[in-house]
């Protein structure tokens, strides 16, 4: 149950990022519901080992380099799925940075009110 409601809440920040960021378009909320699927299947699968390949830079970075991989991962997703489309590349990580913020308060927003019921 909860990780349904992870997902659906993933899919409300995607739709929430699409409303934001003029770059990144979403058709409905079911094209929502699977890229918020894939892109967290490539973010368990894939970007541990893009991390673990590309450490010698994120090191020299600081770790700056993180936000390339979010945004090449996310534009990745956008190119692949059919209603769910990212312009460019920076149109990617400025939706991977906010689709992290906006996923993280909707999930802590979710994690307060099953705690208070």
């Amino acid at each position: 149950m909860q990780l349904i409601l992870i997902w659906v809440l993933n899919a409300l920040a995607l739709l929430a990022v699409a409303n934001f960021v003029p770059g990144i378009h979403l058709d409905s909320f079911v094209d929502a519901m699977i890229a918020a699927f894939f892109l967290g299947l490539v973010n368990t699968l894939i970007r541990p080992l893009l991390l673990l390949l590309t450490l010698p830079v994120t090191l020299l970075t600081l770790g700056l380099f993180i936000f390339v991989i979010n945004g090449l991962l996310f534009w990745f997703v956008g190119s692949v799925l059919k209603g769910f489309v990212v312009d460019s590349f920076w149109y990617g990580v400025l939706g991977a940075v906010l689709y992290s913020i906006f996923s993280w308060a909707l999930s802590a927003a979710a994690a307060q009110i099953l705690r208070k019921s």
